[in-house]
């Protein structure tokens, strides 16, 4: 496959340079037998068939590979997806002790003034579900200053060097003297290990993670990033991140800021939104998603971080400023709650403006019919992770633990919400899950409850169009003329997409990926 001479361009490129890409089959729902498209700088100029091209500066034989619209992943935390591809990752590690040696290995080529800080562990499949202890986390660690997040990012465990030199930890809700924390305890524990590492260091990680997402064919992320008082490089990281997506070569970077009431901070340091995972709750994983019943296996409906008028006030600073708002709400009563808040500043702002706005949803993990109601009268967008479902879904997963098999098979109604109209966007929520677009597609035409899966297009269309209609972008996500030119070249022939219902069926590999008309990955 033959490649551009020279990438090295600015993302909107001002000499609107012509290139044509021809021999291929184009995903295009306007030109249903196109065999090339044309981009002029960052636009798609021409759709067709190859006998009726135009001339242009570049020509780029396809070989009769398949270009689809690129992906998006709508939630992604790019310096943890880095670090998981070039450091300590505990993902899919099958008990405590391999998570400890895991660490033990990893800590022993460090210095000694260095940190420990990983993610990943994930007890729902062990057959001893008890987390590692922090006097087992501080041996492993060599006595290092070290923190170990759970798969959710909602709960961890502290080494007791942690807990010795932060005793202000105590006073904070969701603290246990065995070391393992979550609510805001876990918060600032993982922010104030997380401080030790300087920005140019988050930035590398981050750089590693928009590589590999270019290689899966995704043109933009959106990045949320969840400040803490804890971490005061934080802004610093975000404005780096988001200019990260503006360089030649790398995928856009769409930034929410997760801070309360903090439009105009955000607004300052180049955020597409406020808010993103600013939580109302937390995870199911760590009990402290907010439920309106309590959990099936413990006494208790959660956490509740944010109420109905928090929202509110959050919702008109935001519409003041301009920007729109997302709220992380897993549970039903964390939903509720940010319902009820856009319904309280309906009246002052009207419905219209709200629609407008395109809100967001981040997860919406438990909702039923009532609920996805009012998702539809507000015009909130449902930022949803398939990848969950495939993970902790089915009638022995997590979800079937914490909430029992009823619920658990009522969990990521995709189907109900796309169903009545409330907007898709697919994301990983990486590391959480990892970046695996395809994957995720497969995970929503495969939902362990029929009921809840989608076809196959429209899953394609949540995990490609969907995520540029939440960003407010509507000229991309399909390839038509006079639209954006972000596109992905796949190892397929045929002149449409895999059917990834079927289990045996391949994922396609990439070949290229073009974000705003600019080379961003090429296999070859």
């Amino acid at each position: 496959m033959s490649l551009l001479e020279n990438t090295e361009r600015p993302r909107h490129d001002t000499t609107r340079e012509t290139t044509l890409w021809r021999g291929g089959r184009i995903l295009s729902p306007t030109h249903p037998d196109a065999t090339a498209l044309l981009t002029s700088g960052d636009t798609i100029a021409w759709i067709g068939e190859d006998a009726d091209a135009p001339a242009a500066d570049r020509t780029v034989d396809l070989e009769g590979a398949l270009v689809t619209p690129a992906f998006v992943d709508s939630h992604v935390h790019l310096t943890g997806t880095g670090a998981s591809l070039t450091g300590l990752h505990l993902a899919g590690l099958p008990s405590a002790a391999v998570v400890l040696d895991r660490v033990a290995d990893f800590a022993a080529a460090l210095p000694p003034d260095a940190i420990v800080l990983a993610h990943g562990w994930d007890e729902t499949e062990w057959d001893d579900a008890a987390p590692p202890t922090s006097e087992a986390v501080g041996n492993a660690a060599g006595g290092r200053l070290a923190y170990l997040s759970r798969a959710c990012g909602h709960i961890g465990v502290a080494g007791p060097r942690l807990l010795a030199e932060h005793p202000e930890f105590a006073a904070l809700d969701g603290y246990d003297p065995s070391g393992l924390l979550t609510r805001a305890a876990h918060r600032a524990a993982r922010a104030t290990v997380n401080a030790a590492v300087p920005v140019s260091q988050r930035l590398a990680a981050a750089r590693a993670g928009l590589a590999h997402a270019a290689s899966l064919g995704i043109a933009a992320v959106v990045e949320h990033s969840i400040p803490n008082d804890a971490d005061p490089l934080t802004e610093a990281e975000f404005a780096g991140l988001v200019a990260l997506g503006k360089e030649p070569g790398n995928p856009a970077v769409y930034g929410w800021w997760g801070e309360l009431r903090a439009a105009e901070k955000a607004r300052d340091l180049g955020a597409h939104g406020c808010g993103g995972d600013l939580s109302a709750d937390g995870s199911l994983g760590a009990r402290t998603a907010f439920l309106r019943t309590p959990y099936d296996d413990a006494d208790t409906l959660g956490a509740e971080y944010l109420t109905a008028a928090e929202i509110a006030d959050h919702l008109r600073e935001c519409h003041r400023v301009g920007l729109s708002a997302a709220f992380h709400a897993i549970g039903d009563g964390a939903i509720a709650n940010v319902l009820d808040g856009l319904d309280a500043v309906e009246p002052e702002l009207g419905v219209d403006a709200i629609r407008r706005a395109r809100h967001r949803i981040e997860h919406a993990e438990l909702l039923d019919a009532a609920l996805i109601a009012r998702m539809v009268h507000h015009g909130v967008h449902a930022s949803v992770q398939p990848a969950f479902d495939a993970a902790w879904g089915g009638p022995k997963g997590m979800y079937a633990a914490r909430l029992g098999r009823e619920r658990a098979l009522a969990a990521n109604p995709l189907s109900k919400l796309a169903g009545v109209g409330v907007p898709l966007a697919f994301g990983s929520d990486s590391p959480v899950t990892a970046l695996d677009p395809w994957g995720g597609v497969r995970a929503a035409v495969r939902h362990w409850n029929p009921v809840s899966r989608l076809p196959m297009a429209a899953a394609f269309a949540a995990a490609t169009r969907g995520g540029w209609r939440a960003l407010g972008i509507d000229d991309s996500g399909s390839l038509v003329p006079n639209t954006r030119a972000n596109f992905t070249v796949w190892d397929l022939t045929a002149g449409r997409l895999p059917e990834l219902s079927d289990p045996a069926a391949p994922q396609p590999e990439c070949n290229l990926t073009v974000a705003a008309g600019s080379l961003v990955y090429s296999r070859a």
